[in-house]
């Protein structure tokens, strides 16, 4: 097995590549070249050539994403406020995301099934993140955490890439649809 620096060469290399190029034009020949390694290196590293690694490269930069949101927000001390610093932060970074942006415009058949592939362990990672935060928060009687945490996972999901009609740079917005659609339905009445 090669080294993580080997790795993260040929990853960053790879990348480097698709925001060039995009995903169907980019060759295991152009990341080779990109990374200063050769061909056989880098089908040691993925025997199965360019969807492997291909798949290997959303999934790094996927992770990536996901740990810069977690350093955004695993300090704060409320759900209100992990929601609140959250969702403009992970709406920013994937509208301002280039790379994710024009793939999605002029190939997003090539990248959605790679992002469907990983969107149950998505909600799962996120659910697991958020379950902690409800459990300090006041529920309604009736509302179970487990299915709790599922919902507020899959809605915040779903509002960092289409906030519908919400201005998610506007912090009055967030609030409101912090307090009154996603938690309104599992705090108890006033």
């Amino acid at each position: 097995m090669l080294p993580a620096p080997t790795r993260q060469r040929i990853l960053e290399a790879a990348y480097a590549c698709v925001a060039r190029w995009g995903l169907s034009k980019t060759s295991i020949e152009d990341v080779s070249k990109e990374a200063g390694l050769s061909r056989s290196t880098l089908y040691r590293y993925f025997p199965g050539g360019r969807e492997e690694l291909i798949a290997a490269v959303v999934g790094w930069e996927y992770d990536r994403f996901f740990a810069r949101l977690y350093d955004a927000v695993h300090d704060a001390t409320t759900l209100e406020e992990v929601l609140e610093r959250g969702l403009p932060l992970a709406h920013k970074a994937i509208v301002d995301h280039e790379v994710l942006q024009r793939v999605l415009e002029t190939e997003p058949e090539l990248l959605l099934p790679a992002i469907t592939v990983r969107a149950e362990g998505t909600i799962a990672l996120v659910a697991e993140f958020l379950r902690p935060y409800l459990e300090r928060h006041r529920l309604a009687r009736e509302v179970d955490i487990e299915t709790a945490a599922d919902f507020l996972a899959r809605m915040v999901l779903s509002y960092m890439t289409a906030p519908g009609r919400w201005d998610l740079e506007d912090p009055e917005q967030v609030a409101r649809l912090v307090r009154a659609e996603l938690l309104g339905g599992i705090a108890p009445p006033d």
